[in-house]
């Protein structure tokens, strides 16, 4: 991780192009994050852990070199030798060789199933071996399938131990964390921390014996892997797999060859440039011995790649010294500590506050008058830790204790972080420079900070703190801090939703009446604008106002909308039947194929599984849908924000690696969010197994088969940022996940902003996911019946849009080329023979006219000398 920091810096840096880089890399991959390294257990794929922009390493003056590892370095010459004998010359030698997982020498530790948590080669091992386990333990009888559960221990409860309980645990494996010292994750939080922790682990069906030794591991009898594990106090306990994670050990092999100098604990020792006694040899991240000791975070790692990029460029940096505050989510517990967590510094105070029925610790450990701010843990709730950290050895105003206490009356002080606060760890970013951004760099929203900083962009627990900040500066340099809609309305999109909902308005006449404001110069607050009318529209359709072309919402909506259908390039529609699942029959394809040929349509299979029908002339879209909605179709909604499709693998009805229905489960969600209107459109995917067939976790919402129900993924999307989707529920049932996407889309329709996808809106919300998954799957806000009503409302309230207007005649006559020849053809309209079909011709083939490449029967002919333009060219008063 460290590597890629280095190289991402020094390319971004480095505008001459002074410098040419080669990564030697021991693994057959790029550099990916260890950190997420338990989320390989969900994505099942290598490729999603990697880091940073894949473009990097098409760099022209970056080479990477995969499965090389470096044998030895001659120091003299300035060379490496690889493992297949060849020798590179440097320049610099940049050390970042990290660590291994340490192995106590306990006998038995190589029997087969000992596992360790430190590669995605570990964690996929460790996964091969737990499911043959439960695959080999699932007996048939006459009562059904029993399944005999597989037993697994790990050895270490710090971070990493934790996080491969919570792997084991996800697999379906029983959990026990087998602990050496008084209690979990000594290192970054203290024993009454660390008691909370364990409660809470606890709850989480994960067993813990703290102050236990392994004294050694026996193999089961008949199979010779490991089957039991001995205790130092005389007890025992058996087991299928076992997970060693005791910590970590430099890997300084290359250093101690080199006749570098070694730290008494390992890794290579630098001083705070980073650089080794050899004055063109250096060292970053955890093989680097700074100041005493290696760091095993990645954020010192990332500080001192800056650092010697920075050096190499003829900069003046040093490293300033560790931040070791940690803030995580264990089997989804919140658990940070920061500063002087267990309280030793001379005269210290520790002010507490613990719960044990809610499962909150809080600890702040202040100088001995109470005032400066010197460490803190939490366990259980992190939320004052974003605004707590940056103020570490700095005063606190008012009581420390009211940014402990649950809703404390008034509130907690607030806190105005000093400029050489950090902010953001993970980019080495302080509150001084997010202000320089808004003031020197004028940047003037949260979007242009990150850009412009880097903060948030890595692990995005500061965002919040970020957003804050950002606001604030923006306020005091006199810029308006706006979320208003537009000019018509001060209230923001949310805002104005919530506004109608409770007021129960109707129409934009009675909206912009209750809530509109009149415009600078304006005498009224007017008939709105482009902005406006269709966000009402919208709003109105997402409460289920009616159709959207009855009364005065007809005149609301923008082109696509109003005419139900995409708009093309050549001013003609394109058609698209929903296909709930991508499934279809035979007789249906026969429709739409004939449809597609009396009509002269072009055709083409979509990316959301579907069949989609370009060229369709105004006056033809209600014979089309006529035939169409006969056939059994329906609108699939192309044209609106609104669900557009559910894309679904075969599953388990074909396939023989699916797991679960997911072409039925597709069908159901299509059919139950069909018509609902949101902020922008939705694209959900549910695959059948983990090999992610339907792509999933690039959708809004993604659902994936496992063998004990669903996992739920929120917050994909394509486009020009594109967003892997992110887990919201696993193991989930049919009824659960429903509840559990209901609630989701609902939270989105009613507090998302103008236009803004499910992936900002996410990344923007206050708390970011867990804020989200709290208020969906615990309703930590108490409207999740208001949600499931919402929801409800709408599937008994759905209408086929196109079959609404096939029935009303007044609705219908809106679809006319022309107001005084409603079914004339637009004789502007040109087409070329293309691979079979027609496609638009361009405008240099319709200049060529017959004698060119233009098919003259494809043109249609002018019926009428005079043509009045008619709805589709409406001019709205």
């Amino acid at each position: 991780m460290v590597a890629q920091r280095f190289v991402e810096a020094l390319r971004a840096r480095d505008d001459a192009g002074a410098w040419r880089v080669s990564v030697f890399a021991e693994e057959p991959r790029k550099p990916y994050d260890r950190v997420g390294l338990t989320r390989y257990f969900e994505v099942r794929d290598a490729e999603e852990l990697t880091l940073g922009d894949p473009t990097l390493w098409d760099d022209p003056l970056v080479n990477l070199h995969r499965d090389c590892r470096i044998d030895s370095i001659d120091r003299d010459a300035r060379t490496v030798t690889d493992r297949l004998g060849r020798v590179h010359a440097y320049d610099e030698l940049v050390l970042a060789t990290g660590s291994n997982a340490a192995m106590p020498p306990i006998p038995g530790n190589d029997l087969p199933g000992v596992f360790v948590y430190r590669t995605i080669d570990d964690v996929a091992a460790l996964r091969g071996w737990v499911e043959a386990k439960r695959d080999a333990g699932r007996v048939t009888t006459r009562g059904g399938v029993v399944e005999k559960p597989v037993r697994g221990a790990v050895i270490g409860g710090g971070l990493l131990g934790l996080e491969a309980a919570g792997a084991l645990k996800a697999l379906g494996a029983q959990a026990t964390v087998i602990e050496f010292g008084t209690h979990l994750m000594g290192v970054q939080v203290d024993l009454g921390g660390g008691h909370a922790l364990k409660r809470l682990i606890n709850d989480k069906g994960i067993s813990v014996r703290p102050e236990t030794a392994t004294s050694q591991m026996k193999p089961h009898r008949r199979t010779g892997h490991v089957g039991r594990l001995e205790f130092g106090d005389g007890g025992r306990l058996d087991v299928d797999v076992v997970v060693v994670a005791t910590g970590v050990r430099p890997r300084d092999e290359l250093a101690r060859t080199a006749g570098l100098e070694i730290g008494e604990r390992g890794g290579a020792v630098v001083d705070l440039t980073c650089r080794t006694a050899d004055p063109h040899v250096w060292a970053i991240g955890e093989v680097a011995c700074i100041e005493g000791r290696c760091l095993g975070l990645v954020a010192p790692g990332n500080t001192m790649a800056e650092i010697v990029v920075d050096r190499l460029l003829g900069g003046q940096a040093v490293f300033p010294g560790a931040d070791t505050a940690t803030k995580l989510k264990l089997s989804g517990v919140d658990v940070a500590s920061f500063g002087d967590a267990h309280g030793r510094t001379e005269d210290a105070v520790e002010i507490v506050w613990a719960d044990p029925v809610a499962g909150v610790y809080k600890k702040l450990v202040m100088s001995d008058d109470a005032r400066t701010l010197l460490g803190g843990v939490f366990v259980g709730d992190a939320a004052p830790y974003a605004s707590l950290r940056p103020m570490l050895g700095s005063e606190l105003p008012g009581d420390p204790s009211a940014f402990l206490l649950p809703d404390p009356a008034g509130g907690a002080p607030t806190l105005e972080l000093p400029d050489d606060a950090n902010v953001c760890s993970c980019n080495n970013v302080s509150a001084g420079a997010i202000r320089g951004a808004v003031t020197e760099h004028e940047c003037t929203d949260v979007a242009g900070v990150k850009a412009c900083t880097r903060a948030g962009t890595t692990c995005g627990a500061c965002l919040p703190l970020v957003t804050k900040i950002t606001k604030t500066e923006l306020a005091k340099a006199g810029v308006e801090v706006s979320n208003a809609l537009c000019e018509h309305f001060d209230l923001s999109r949310a805002q104005l939703f919530d506004a109608v909902r409770v007021a129960n308005l109707h129409s934009f006449s009675e909206i912009i009446a209750r809530f509109g404001r009149v415009p600078d110069g304006a005498t009224d607050a007017g008939r709105g604008c482009d902005i406006c009318k269709p966000v009402v529209a919208s709003i109105l359709a997402s409460l289920g106002n009616g159709h959207i072309l009855a009364g005065e919402q007809a005149t609301l909506q923008d082109t696509n909308d109003h005419m139900l259908a995409n708009m093309q390039k050549d001013g003609t529609y394109s058609v698209v039947p929903r296909m709930p699942g991508g499934e279809v029959t035979p007789e249906g394809l026969i429709v739409v194929g004939q449809v597609a040929k009396d009509f002269g349509l072009y055709t083409k299979i979509t990316g959301g599984q579907r069949i989609d029908m370009f060229g369709a002339r105004v006056e033809q879209l209600p014979e089309i849908w006529r035939r169409l909605v006969d056939a059994g179709f329906e609108s699939g909604h192309a044209y609106g924000k609104s669900l557009r499709t559910v894309k679904s693998c075969v599953g388990s009805t074909w396939c023989r690696y699916g797991v679960q229905d997911s072409v039925g489960m597709a069908v159901e969600l299509e059919l139950r969010y069909r018509g609902l209107r949101s902020p922008h459109k939705l694209k959900l995917g549910v695959s059948g197994c983990a090999r992610e067939c339907a792509e999933a976790r690039g959708k809004d919402v993604g659902v994936i088969a496992t063998d004990r129900g669903w996992n739920v993924y929120v917050g994909g999307n394509g486009g020009q940022t594109p967003r892997h989707a992110k887990l919201l529920a696993e193991d989930l049932t049919s009824a659960e996940l429903l509840r559990t996407i209901d609630r989701f889309l609902m939270l989105y329709i009613r507090t998302a902003d103008r236009l803004q996808r499910t992936a900002p809106w996410v990344e923007e919300y206050e708390g970011g996911l867990d804020a989200i998954r709290d208020v969906v799957i615990a309703d930590s806000l108490g409207i999740g019946a208001d949600l499931d009503a919402a929801m409800a409302a709408h599937v008994e309230a759905y209408e086929d849009e196109w079959k609404a207007v096939l029935e009303d005649p007044e609705k219908l006559a809106r679809f006319g080329s022309f107001v005084n020849a409603p079914t004339t053809p637009d004789p502007a309209l040109a087409y070329v023979p293309e691979r079979g079909q027609k496609r638009p011709a361009t405008a240099a083939e319709v200049a060529a006219g017959a004698d060119g490449p233009v098919d003259p029967l494809l043109v249609p002919a002018i019926t009428s000398p005079v043509l009045v333009a008619g709805p589709i060219l409406e001019v709205r008063a």
